[in-house]
């Protein structure tokens, strides 16, 4: 007399009765398709997560995205390569770099609303300009919601203003950063972060080699709230907290 058997698996549940073997419909999902390896598919993309009321973009692995032109402004604040986020929106990388050309005009690489929130995952952004007259803030990230990078980077941005790399600003503003660095990015002041009325959380991560004009060179931190956990902020011109108008706790010169 024949066994009968039956297997759950996760990715549906198989029934294997008398040697005859069927698989029924179960409730994996497969990897959504990453997006080309090119600048419109990525502003498509980005465009999509928002109107969806936020979503996973997930990118090329080993894809460097080139953006040649700004296709987000806010009226107020000056271009961002990519649209405004005004969603949750995840952007899932593997190896990937977005970066403004250098024949570009100046922009900002990525602008957070305060409804949006930006995650980057083993991602780098670089080469962002924020250089609007009188909203110059943020070269690489300007922030009014939340950001969290993991795995991620921020290098070779510039502000004319505050935050060379990221400025995270307003009472409703979060900046997350995990195993993450903000490194050669420079700035009028805090080339690295700068982080206002918001709060800011770094952990296993690394603020180095940033140059500022007027100190400090790596944070910039005022109100909020700022927590270092296992991160460093080292080698930043001129200084590395120092002349913050409020003290980083665990920051040292």
């Amino acid at each position: 007399m024949r066994n009968t058997r039956t297997i759950l698996a996760l990715s549906g549940v198989t029934v294997l009765a008398a040697g005859a073997a069927v698989l029924l419909p179960g409730t994996a999902q497969a990897r959504p398709a990453s997006v080309a390896c090119d600048e419109t598919a990525l502003v498509t993309a980005v465009t999509a997560a928002n109107a969806a009321g936020g979503g996973t973009v997930t990118l090329t692995p080993g894809c460097t995205y080139v953006l040649t032109a700004g296709h987000g402004d806010d009226g107020v604040n000056g271009p961002a390569g990519l649209p405004v986020i005004t969603t949750p929106v995840t952007l899932e990388g593997n190896a990937n770099t977005i970066t403004r050309a250098g024949t570009a005009p100046a922009f900002r690489i990525a602008q957070v609303g305060p409804t949006g929130g930006l995650t980057l995952k083993a991602v780098t952004l670089s080469g962002g300009h924020a250089a609007a007259t009188g909203h110059n803030n943020g070269g690489g990230i300007l922030s009014s919601g939340a950001v969290t990078l993991t795995g991620s980077q921020l290098s070779g941005n510039t502000a004319d203003g505050l935050g060379g790399a990221l400025s995270s600003t307003g009472t409703a503003s979060a900046a997350t950063l995990t195993s993450s660095t903000v490194k050669s990015n420079t700035a009028h002041q805090g080339a690295g972060i700068a982080s206002v009325n918001g709060t800011l959380t770094l952990t296993s991560s690394v603020v180095n080699a940033n140059t500022a004009t007027v100190n400090p060179g790596g944070i910039y931190y005022t109100a909020g709230s700022a927590t270092l956990n296992t991160s460093t902020v080292t080698a930043n011109i001129a200084t590395n907290c120092t002349g913050s108008p409020s003290p980083v706790p665990g920051c040292i010169g």
